[in-house]
């Protein structure tokens, strides 16, 4: 079984003029192994945070199930932390007192120096080792998700969620935080799900991308095998041969490949699509050799 585990997964949200409930997505199965970054892309409506919510137990499914390190994961826990993009944090603490509060809570059995240090070891490694004592108010937008990022690796949870982190960050910021992201992901190897529209982004960051289709009634459609070997960094990436292959491929479907054939599933001879389909171009370019 894999270590983390959305099971048959189906979400029904009630309908605004009181009739049928919308299927926002169906019957989605996605099996993520230990320490793997896997990424969800697609349109806006299509489910992608809702689905991240039900891992996260903020959201319940209308059908199947999470299943963590072999158990249910039902309702909110601190083996699975969120990072959102609005970024949600505590106004009135410190940069220190916001990701105190955390640590406090995973380990209440330490005292308070060696929960001191943990926080400090996470300030410095984010970057942000001299603002210790700054309020949100006086942080900008990239030290503000830095603090998120802090909180949740310094909790060290089995399972880290990203819902669109760096969508309310400048370009260049956004991408001196991806790489320090890279960094602590190489520390820590945590098991990581996350949702964007940013393409490059997920091809930066991720083992695997998967494409959803439009929503009502959105499926896993493919399964994109991010064949570039790491470490990875955002001024060389772009120079290996499978980099705009994978790119293309991706924003191909986005904009060509999402009908409503494949939204229902049904392909045209009548019979049942099977998802996700795996594209490997590292496969393929051994194939063709």
């Amino acid at each position: 079984m894999a270590f983390l585990q959305i099971d048959h997964m189906t979400k029904f949200f009630p309908s605004h003029s009181g009739g049928d409930p919308v299927c926002i997505f169906k019957d989605v199965t996605i099996k993520i192994e230990k320490g793997e970054f896997v990424t969800t892309i697609g349109h806006s409506g299509c489910g992608k945070s809702t689905l991240l919510n039900i891992i996260a137990g903020l959201e319940s499914p209308s059908e199947g199930g999470v299943i963590l390190n072999g158990r249910e994961a039902a309702g909110p826990g601190l083996d699975r932390m969120v990072v959102f993009q609005n970024f949600a944090l505590m106004p009135w603490m410190t940069v220190f007192d916001n990701i105190r509060l955390a640590v406090r809570a995973a380990y209440p059995d330490w005292d308070r120096e060696r929960i001191a240090a943990h926080v400090h070891k996470y300030i410095a490694l984010v970057g942000l080792k001299g603002a210790e004592t700054k309020r949100p108010t006086a942080l900008s937008g990239g030290m503000k998700q830095r603090v998120g990022l802090a909180r949740a690796f310094a909790i060290e949870p089995k399972v880290l969620l990203l819902d669109e982190p760096f969508a309310q960050i400048d370009a260049l910021t956004r991408g001196v935080i991806q790489e320090e992201l890279i960094q602590m992901w190489n520390t820590s190897r945590n098991t990581v799900f996350m949702v964007t529209h940013d393409v490059d982004e997920a091809i930066l960051l991720s083992d695997r991308i998967l494409l959803m289709t439009n929503g009502p009634g959105a499926r896993i459609a493919e399964n994109v095998m991010v064949t570039i070997p790491r470490p990875r960094a955002r001024v060389t990436i772009i120079e290996h041969p499978h980099y705009y292959k994978i790119r293309n491929h991706i924003i191909h479907f986005l904009v060509e490949h999402v009908t409503h054939e494949e939204e229902t599933g049904v392909s045209n001879n009548g019979s049942e699509k099977k998802y996700p389909r795996v594209v490997d171009f590292e496969q393929e370019t051994l194939a063709r050799q």
